[in-house]
């Protein structure tokens, strides 16, 4: 049993009393429509329109179900439910619950005022009126937690309608849907589209405690295959970042404009396939373009080097590394030796080998495949 009805169990309202108070409930929910437009400024032009029509029923049904309660024929439900409609449509409408409980504070104070100036005249006794006074401020301190319930439960709704359309919208990046989807995504979660788009790719149980150190509008999934997370942070500072992610097992993409996010999410994954020891991909942008096709460079090594697989798997592997250096030095003996821990004299005597069996080594075209067959040792 609700306080309001265990108050008006204990009050004695008799007939004459209660109709006396019917008699006036148009006009009390008149004047305590009206004292809510004067006093809470939130409600100044909202009563005007069609919220106006939807307060004013609100106040008269609890009235009417106050005086219910009041005359000892009601149970308390039908007040409590309107209540909680009320609470939420306020979420609807952009308000928090502070102007909605100033307007309840207001109601009470004038529905008491009108109610007992109409109670007292058709003879309630005196040592009724303040049991009818409990009664009044009971029933609004309930009303009033019926609000705040329905309020908070449209924020939730709203909340969790709005995180799965952010869900939605960041599965549509990582998928690479078209501009079309994208911004209707962007429309419906309520999300505005940012210049750049960093993907960072971690463990799952990590995703939801880095994301609240991150910028709200971060886009976060943390249920993908393997137990990992997505991140997608909008115009990242990249070195700050980077230091926000130190003691996490994190790989970090590269800005991409925002609708080609896949781009950033894609390097990101190749680049946890290549190596668990990858933070920036930036900072292995060799290896990353070497091994985007791997059979590709597999044929590229083969045909390449074909001339050094004739020789003995050691002296191939000693000109290999001599050619890496002079490719890598452009061809200055000096710095050639010290990155190979040799003699300048040696250097002469492996590229005298090299040239016989690349006659075309100064040939653009042949540095060039050379570079990239000999290059993913070189980062």
């Amino acid at each position: 049993m609700s306080h309001a009805i265990r108050r008006a169990s204990e009050l004695a309202l008799d007939e004459t009393t209660v109709t006396a108070l019917r008699a006036v409930l148009k006009a009390t929910a008149d004047e305590v429509v009206q004292a809510i437009i004067d006093e809470v400024p939130s409600y100044a032009n909202a009563l005007s329109g069609r919220m106006g029509g939807t307060i004013r029923r609100a106040v008269r049904t609890a009235l009417g179900h106050y005086l219910d309660l009041a005359s000892g024929s009601a149970t308390g439900g039908d007040g409590g439910d309107a209540a909680y409609d009320l609470g939420r449509g306020e979420v609807r409408d952009g308000r928090s619950m502070d102007a909605l409980l100033s307007a309840y504070r207001v109601g009470a104070r004038v529905a008491w005022r009108c109610l007992a100036a109409g109670a007292v005249p058709a003879g309630l006794p005196a040592a009724e009126v303040a049991k009818f006074a409990e009664l009044t401020f009971a029933y609004i301190d309930e009303l009033s937690a019926a609000s705040a319930a329905g309020h908070a439960d449209e924020l939730a709704a709203r909340g969790r309608a709005h995180e799965r359309h952010l869900e939605h919208l960041a599965r549509d990046l990582l998928a690479g849907a078209s501009p079309e989807v994208l911004l209707a995504s962007c429309q419906r979660a309520g999300w505005q589209p940012p210049a750049s788009l960093t993907a960072v790719l971690l463990p799952a149980a990590q995703a939801r405690p880095v994301y609240r150190a991150l910028d709200p509008s971060t886009l976060v999934l943390d249920d993908l295959p393997d137990a990992t997370g997505v991140l997608l942070v909008p115009d990242a500072d990249r070195s700050r970042l980077l230091r926000q992610l130190a003691d996490r097992t994190a790989v970090v993409g590269p800005a991409r404009p925002w609708a080609r996010a896949s781009a950033s999410y894609a390097r990101a994954v190749r680049a946890r396939t290549l190596s668990s020891d990858i933070r920036d991909t930036e900072d292995h942008l060799p290896e990353l373009v070497l091994s985007a096709d791997v059979d590709a460079f597999a044929d590229l090594r083969a045909r390449a080097l074909a001339p050094l697989w004739t020789l003995p798997v050691a002296t191939a592997r000693r000109l290999e590394e001599t050619l890496r250096a002079w490719l890598l030095h452009q061809g200055r003996r000096e710095e050639v030796a010290a990155a190979l821990f040799v003699h300048p004299q040696t250097v002469r005597y492996r590229m005298s080998q090299l040239r016989e069996l690349f006659p075309d080594l100064a040939s653009p075209h042949r540095v060039l495949e050379l570079t990239l067959a000999v290059g993913l040792r070189a980062g």
